[in-house]
C-alpha cells in the first residue's frame, strides 16, 4: 500500500484483539496503534467496549463486572456484539478500506478468544492477540491513577473511592482470566507484553502488518517523559524567501541560538537531556550553545526540494507552474522534481519515532517540514493537514507525553523573525 511500498494484497486485514486486565494499559496501548499506523496512512480504527457499554450504562461500580451480576454479563455482551459488528461493517465497506481494527476490551476468556477468532475468520481478518500482563505493584498503581482521572467511568467520583473501585473491578477480573498460554494457544498468533517490555513472548507472527505492530509495541514505554521541538533560528534562506538549501543562520537567528540556552534550562531543570539534530549547518548553529549531549541524524534533514531546491516560491510557480498548483492540491503526496514529498519524510523518520518511544527526555532541533511530521504523531494530527500547519521560527515547543495523550506548550522567544508559512496558493 501507499507509503509503506507494498500491496494491500500483500496485507492482509488484521484485527489486534487485546487482553488483560483493567489498568494493564491496554487501551493505552490500543490507541497508541492506530496513531502510529494512521500516521504511517494505515487505515485503522480502535473499536473500545467501553464505549459501547457506556451508551446504555454510564459510570457502573466495580459490581457491575462480578462474575455472579447476570445483568451486568448480559449488558457486557450486548456492548462486545456490537462493537464487533460495528468492527466487521468498517473493515467490509469499501469506503474505509479498513487494514487494522484494534478491539480493545479485556478478552480475559479462552471462549470469549474462541469465538472472536471464529468470527473473524469468516470475514477473513487475521485475528492477532496483544496480551498486556503487569504484576509490578508501582506501574498498577500509576496505571490505576491515569485511569481515575482519564477514563469516563470515573470522571465524576471522589479520586479516593474511584481508585477502590477500580482495584476491585481488578480482583473481579482475576477470578475468570485465563492468560494466553504458549502451549495451549501455539497455533494463535499474539504477543505477550510483560510488565511494559521487562519480558515480551511472540508467537507465530505471519504478516507484514503484524510484525510492524509488533515492532512498534515492544519500544513502547509509560514513563512521563517530554520532548521539545525547534526550529533551527532564522537563517538567511529565510529572509529571502528561498526552499531548502544549507544556509547560515541569519543575524536574528544567532541572537535565537544565543537565546535558547536559557529557555531550555528554564524548562528542563535539572533533567538529563540529549539534542538531536539534523547535519544541515542551520540546526548546528542553532544548538551550539547547549550544553548537553548532541547527536546528529540525516533522517531529520529538511524535506529535499529537488530541481526546486534553493528556489523562492514565486520562482516555482513561474517556473513550475503544474507543479505550483499540483502541490497545494495536495501537498501530503506531492513529491519535487527529484526530490522528496511529505509522505517521503514520514518514511524516513520512522526510526526517529521508534527510538523517540524508546527515549525519556530528547530535544530536538530540526526544519520546519520534519517538525510537522513528528508533531502530527505525538498530536494525532491528521496527516493530509500536517503540511499546512503552522510552525513559527523562534519558539519552544515542550510535549508532555503521557500514557492517556499528550499536552503542549509554546515558549515564545520574542526575538523578531520572518514568517516562512505560505498559505494554499499564495506565493510567500
Amino acid at each position: 500500500m501507499a507509503g509503506l511500498g507494498v500491496s494491500t494484497a500483500d496485507n492482509n486485514r488484521v484485527c489486534v484483539i487485546m487482553v488483560g486486565l483493567p489498568a494493564t494499559g491496554k487501551t493505552m496501548m490500543a490507541q497508541k496503534i492506530v496513531r502510529y499506523l494512521s500516521w504511517l496512512s494505515i487505515p485503522s480504527k480502535c473499536f473500545n467496549i467501553g464505549l459501547y457499554r457506556r451508551r446504555k450504562m454510564a459510570n457502573p461500580s466495580s459490581k457491575f463486572f462480578e462474575k455472579s451480576n447476570a445483568e451486568g454479563d448480559i449488558q457486557r455482551r450486548e456492548a462486545t456484539q456490537a462493537a464487533l459488528q460495528e468492527m466487521i461493517e468498517w473493515f467490509t465497506d469499501p469506503d474505509s478500506q479498513g487494514l487494522v481494527g484494534v478491539f480493545d476490551a479485556t478478552n480475559t476468556t479462552k471462549i470469549r478468544r474462541e469465538w472472536l477468532v471464529r468470527i473473524l475468520k469468516e470475514y477473513q481478518i487475521q485475528p492477532m492477540f496483544v496480551e498486556s500482563i503487569v504484576n509490578d505493584a508501582e506501574i498498577i498503581s500509576t496505571n490505576i491513577n491515569d485511569i481515575q482521572s482519564n477514563s469516563p467511568d470515573y470522571k465524576d467520583l471522589d479520586p479516593t473511592e474511584a481508585f477502590e473501585d477500580l482495584k476491585q473491578k481488578v480482583l473481579n477480573y482475576e477470578v475468570i482470566y485465563e492468560p494466553l498460554d504458549e502451549v495451549s494457544d501455539k497455533d494463535l498468533t499474539f504477543v505477550k507484553i510483560i510488565n511494559f517490555n521487562t519480558q515480551s513472548i511472540v508467537n507465530k507472527i505471519c504478516s507484514y502488518l503484524q510484525s510492524r505492530i509488533v515492532y512498534y509495541l515492544l519500544n513502547l514505554h509509560v514513563k512521563p517523559r517530554s520532548i521539545w521541538l525547534s526550529r533551527h533560528g532564522e537563517s538567511m534562506y529565510n529572509l529571502s524567501g528561498q526552499l531548502g538549501g544549507d544556509a547560515d543562520l541569519s543575524p536574528g537567528g544567532q541572537l535565537y541560538a544565543a537565546k535558547l540556552p536559557s529557555l531550555v534550562l528554564d524548562s528542563v531543570g535539572d533533567r538529563p537531556l540529549t539534542i538531536w539534530t539534523s547535519t544541515l549547518k542551520r540546526t548546528q548553529q542553532t544548538s551550539r550553545f547547549l550544553q548537553y549531549r548532541q547527536l546528529q541524524w540525516k533522517a531529520l534533514d529538511e524535506l529535499d526540494a529537488g530541481v526546486c531546491d534553493g528556489m523562492t516560491y514565486a520562482e516555482i510557480e513561474e517556473k513550475y507552474p503544474e507543479d505550483f498548483k499540483a502541490r497545494d492540491d495536495n501537498k501530503f503526496e506531492y513529491r519535487y522534481k527529484g526530490g522528496e514529498s511529505y509522505r517521503d519524510v514520514v518514511s524516513r523518520l520512522e526510526p526517529i519515532i521508534m527510538e523517540l518511544e524508546r527515549q525519556e527526555n530528547i530535544m530536538i532541533v530540526t526544519h520546519q517540514a520534519v517538525l510537522r511530521c513528528l508533531y502530527a504523531y505525538f498530536m494525532n494530527v491528521d496527516m493530509s493537514e500536517s503540511p499546512w500547519m503552522e510552525v513559527p521560527l523562534h519558539t519552544l515547543i515542550k510535549l508532555d507525553v503521557r500514557a492517556y495523550g499528550t499536552t503542549v506548550t509554546r515558549i515564545k522567544a520574542d526575538i523578531p523573525a520572518v514568517s516562512t508559512y505560505r498559505e494554499k496558493g499564495s506565493k510567500a
